[in-house]
């Protein structure tokens, strides 16, 4: 097939020089005009079609002439991208295989070709690396900022963020010569500006990671959960924690994680009132025992209201170890020491462990109780220890029934279900 289109194209190119060397013979032709070239004592007189094509002649003439000449150095220049895609081959072969100190020869021998000096200087960084010659990367990377400034900034960021400095990877990462970052470019300024402390800019980040699929969606999913949790820690001030927590997925703020660090941010803040209720109206709709435990450990008065919520929830969640605790502890803020230790003994028969005997036992010191006390914190130690804890003697046996009573749980039908 190929011969046959050769074939056509030389009798087309015969056939257009057989008509055209009629029609430059022809009279008509001198119409378009003459040109005269003198030289010396001699006229050369010709038309102006063929005084073009003499000189097309010429050039084509020439251009085989240099073609002819440098085909030497264009074939010594084939072998030698040749000979350098070759070392670059066996160089990551060797580096897949662990031979650090080879590859890393093969590799700098294959970086002295122009074509493949970017890749082959970030795998004899590798090398280097590999073999914990951290000096030798350093002069690899610093190579390749002189023929690849995108890939150098790429390699500096992360460089730097394995040294765990960030603000220096930031600024890897930002300059101009390496815009706009490749996708793993945005995935690793995203982790500096994470270790940073500025949470707010990489949260800014995830749309255009997102849109270039840097990561995959689960992990893309974590890291969000995780932006967002550090960004409600770094609110300055009110203001700046509701607009940080009004940005946020509604998936986000109804979870229970995100919902207790928006509380205690707000608590530090003096936003207690706000604090409260956004546990109230999460526990309203979902229940969960870290954020009920919370509940009763901020620093935040109005204890009656907050004991009315949680004496509401105990109808529901009679059972609910967090919750007997959450109540004895406001018991306890309003001095109520009684009630106190009756939620805290229901708190340990439902299993609340070492953190409940620790509360029995400080509310016992409260009220002087030293022998009570010990005996209280010793059981707290002995829990943690994984040993079972002593009965205290100063309970009668229908008190240590009731401890063990709960409510019955029905379902939304009115049956009565297993508690939890």
């Amino acid at each position: 097939m190929k011969a046959f289109r050769y074939l056509l194209m030389i009798l087309l190119v015969a056939a257009i020089g057989i008509f055209g060397a009629q029609w430059l013979g022809q009279d008509t032709a001198r119409s378009l005009g003459e040109v005269i070239v003198r030289a010396g004592q001699h006229d050369y007189i010709a038309t102006l079609p063929q005084a073009g094509l003499a000189l097309l002649i010429a050039l084509l003439l020439l251009w085989l002439l240099w073609a002819l000449l440098s085909t030497p150095f264009r074939a010594w220049a084939r072998h030698r991208r040749k000979q350098g895609r070759a070392r670059l081959i066996d160089g990551l072969r060797a580096l897949d295989g662990g031979q650090w100190q080879r590859a890393e020869k093969m590799l700098e021998s294959a970086a002295r070709e122009k074509e493949v000096r970017p890749i082959a200087l970030v795998a004899a960084m590798r090398a280097a690396e590999a073999r914990d010659d951290n000096t030798s990367a350093g002069v690899h990377l610093q190579q390749l900022g002189t023929v690849d400034p995108a890939l150098h900034a790429l390699h500096s960021g992360e460089r730097w963020l394995q040294q765990d400095k960030p603000l220096e990877a930031i600024d890897s990462l930002d300059a101009a010569a390496a815009q706009p970052l490749p996708p793993r470019g945005l995935w690793l300024r995203t982790e500096a500006l994470q270790r940073a402390g500025r949470a707010e800019e990489a949260y800014g980040q995830l749309g255009a990671l997102r849109q270039q699929q840097a990561v995959p969606p689960a992990t893309l999913a974590t890291l969000e959960a995780q932006l967002a949790l550090q960004m409600l820690d770094e609110a300055q001030d009110v203001n700046a924690l509701a607009a940080r927590w009004e940005v946020l997925p509604k998936t986000l703020r109804v979870s229970p994680p995100a919902v207790a660090r928006y509380a205690t941010r707000a608590v530090a803040l003096g936003w207690g009132d706000v604090a409260l209720r956004s546990i109230e109206q999460t526990l309203d709709s979902q229940w969960d025992e870290d954020l009920v435990r919370l509940y009763g450990e901020l620093p935040v008065d109005k204890l009656d209201s907050r004991r009315a919520s949680a004496q509401r929830w105990l109808q529901a969640h009679a059972s609910s170890p967090a919750l007997l605790l959450t109540l004895a502890r406001l018991a306890g803020g309003q001095g109520q020491w009684s009630q106190a230790e009756d939620f805290l003994h229901r708190a340990i028969a439902q299993g609340a462990g070492a953190e409940a005997w620790e509360a029995l036992g400080e509310s016992h010191a409260a009220q002087s109780q030293e022998t009570l006390a010990l005996q209280c914190l010793l059981n707290a130690l002995r829990q943690r220890r994984g040993e079972a804890p002593l009965a205290l003697n100063h309970r009668d046996l229908r008190q240590q029934i009731q401890d063990q009573a709960v409510a019955e749980e029905r379902d939304a039908h009115g049956y009565p279900r297993l508690p939890g």
